[in-house]
């Protein structure tokens, strides 16, 4: 399985879960007005300014260059960059996720320890932190080892050092761990390709319909009862493009 058809999995998983036989939707009526969502529990759009927020053109051009070997174009859809996955992470990155909140960010630290209980590493940086140095160190390293920018490599070369940062294998100083940095790097570009398009990524909706998912519809009541159908909806974001 290759990195794109491990992505396209992820769709056809959410797709084939069915709805229990026999089950029919109800209408909710006098609801308290008081257990409606706030303001500031609802989606909230990428904020964008007609540019980016905190990557440099230095590290967008690096970043693409990964994000479209992780998600190339092909017959399936458009490639990560073309979808918007540069302007999600750059989003994300300017918020609360790029500045660690949901994330506990004090020592002490012990390595070994996270291994074996947690099953990865942990990491004291935040995530905008470790792009931030973990772009530097793989520019840097792309410069000496192959004297050119990360960017201009043929896209093999590429493909072998993410397969290398894949198994933990590339060197990228002892600050960078590039197991670590490869896990999230795929796990956001993964994010941006099939997020709702009001956070910047999934443009155009292209991951939904690579995927056959409808969106964010508000109702499915018409279509409870025709399983194994495919019923062909064109995807809705939470909210519209204008």
């Amino acid at each position: 399985m290759n990195r794109r058809e491990a992505l396209f999995s992820l769709g056809t998983i959410a797709a084939s879960l069915a709805v229990a036989p026999g089950l029919g939707a109800v209408e909710l009526k006098g609801v308290p007005h008081d257990t409606q969502l706030s303001d500031d529990h609802m989606p909230q759009p990428a904020i964008r300014s007609g540019g980016f927020l905190v990557l440099s053109e230095a590290e967008r051009r690096t970043l693409g260059a990964l994000y479209d070997r992780l998600l190339p174009a092909d017959e399936y859809g458009p490639s990560a960059t073309e979808a918007g996955c540069l302007e999600f992470i750059d989003s994300q990155l300017a918020g609360h996720y790029g500045a660690g909140k949901a994330l506990y960010l004090e020592g002490p630290i012990r390595p070994e320890s996270e291994l074996q209980l947690m099953g990865t590493a942990q990491f004291l940086a935040s995530p905008l932190e470790r792009y931030r140095s973990g772009l530097a160190a793989l520019e840097a390293y792309a410069q000496r080892v192959d004297g050119q920018h990360l960017a201009d490599l043929p896209a093999e070369r590429i493909d072998a050092l993410l397969g290398e940062m894949e198994a933990g294998r590339l060197d990228l100083g002892q600050a960078i761990n590039s197991k670590g940095l490869f896990e999230l790097l795929l796990q956001n570009v993964r994010e941006g390709y099939l997020a709702d398009p009001m956070y910047g990524g999934n443009r155009n909706m292209a991951g939904w319909k690579m995927i056959g998912f409808p969106g964010a519809r508000y109702d499915y009541r018409p279509y409870i009862d025709r399983r194994g159908e495919n019923l062909r909806l064109i995807p809705v974001s939470l909210i519209p493009a204008d």
